[in-house]
């Protein structure tokens, strides 16, 4: 693992840029001792930032540029306009050249895995890179894939996820054999699309040892926990997201409006107090903040736009982690052991046809 990490930040990302970016880099810095920072943007808006921070501006390095990837880009304009002069590009080059373990953004999604996949390229073996999440549950967390990246994929991807999302999964959880469920629309083998019947065949064929492949998954299984990795393609993995940050967003409401409406339910929440604000913690989206590019010869880590700096923050720390533990040389191994877990899946097929 590297003795420092060295973490590249889009300063000009998200929706309110340097504001956040500066103060959630100041809030990782407290809990990683060490970590030197690549701050990429305007300089006149990150050195006002900057001042309020002593202990990181101390620790960070200024990339000047005053330009910035808009919200509004599409992935393509994104390319033309601001390759090799945005602060999208910069942070993703600092990776490229070495200068930098770690790279994180909170801008547009499209334009930075666009950006990240056309200039560091995917590891060997894998096809398309997929966007990694976090995802709180019942009995703690689990890893989620693809939450959107690239939509559908045949069972040579969905495997190749599987053996992504588990070495991201030992290196969060400190398991050597996470186990992974794949996201289907019934836990019966006959069902769902023939690549996820596949796919599923294939995994109990290998019965490779960096995972514990357990089946299918239901929507529900989730949140209940019952896989440290869920592999889905891109399309259903985003609405599977989406859904459930939206379902977090209506039961917060309701409840707050619940609480409101009469004097009994007040006084019940003031007896309740301790109990709910363990409930807002446990389903705060800040804590989930980070979505990692799994596949690319890189680290890219991506924020959400409208987060606040202990969102940012939480990014920033799962950055760290995965450079800490050196994700990416973790991941080329379980790739390559034994000829190679996805080299290998031809032969795999062949076994249960």
């Amino acid at each position: 693992m590297p003795s420092k990490i060295r973490i590249a930040l889009d300063a000009m990302g998200g929706d309110a840029g340097a504001a956040v970016v500066i103060p959630g880099a100041a809030i990782s810095l407290q809990r990683h001792r060490g970590t030197e920072f690549l701050l990429v943007g305007d300089h006149a808006r990150i050195e006002p930032e900057l001042e309020k921070h002593p202990a990181l501006k101390a620790a960070s390095k200024i990339i000047h540029t005053d330009v910035a990837v808009s919200g509004s880009d599409k992935p393509s304009q994104a390319l033309r306009r601001g390759r090799k002069t945005s602060s999208m590009w910069l942070a993703i080059d600092a990776v490229k050249k070495g200068e930098a373990d770690v790279a994180v953004s909170a801008g547009n999604t499209g334009a930075l895995m666009a950006m990240s996949r056309f200039h560091l390229r995917t590891l060997p073996g894998i096809d398309r890179p997929a966007i990694t999440g976090i995802w709180p549950t019942r009995r703690g967390e689990s890893v989620v894939l693809d939450l959107g990246a690239t939509i559908g994929g045949d069972a040579h991807h969905l495997v190749s996820l599987a053996v992504m999302g588990a070495a991201m999964a030992s290196v969060l959880f400190d398991k050597k054999r996470p186990t992974v469920g794949l996201l289907n629309i019934g836990a019966e083998e006959i069902k769902g699309h023939e690549e996820i019947r596949e796919a599923s065949e294939i995994l109990r064929a290998r019965n490779l040892p960096e995972l514990d492949y357990i089946g299918f998954v239901e929507g529900d299984g989730i949140g209940k926990g019952l896989a440290d990795v869920i592999v889905t393609e891109g399309f259903s993995g985003n609405i599977a997201l989406k859904a459930a940050e939206g379902t977090a967003r209506q039961m917060a409401d309701l409840l707050r409006n619940e609480m409101q409406r009469s004097w009994l339910s007040k006084l019940g929440y003031l007896f309740a107090r301790s109990a709910f604000q363990a409930l807002r913690d446990k389903m705060d989206p800040n804590k989930s903040n980070g979505g990692v590019f799994l596949g690319l010869n890189g680290l890219v880590v991506k924020s959400h736009g409208g987060t606040s700096a202990e969102g940012f923050a939480y990014a920033i720390d799962v950055g760290y982690e995965m450079a800490h533990y050196d994700l990416l040389n973790k991941i080329n191994q379980m790739l390559n052991r034994e000829g190679g877990a996805l080299s290998s899946v031809q032969a795999a097929q062949e076994a249960v046809s």
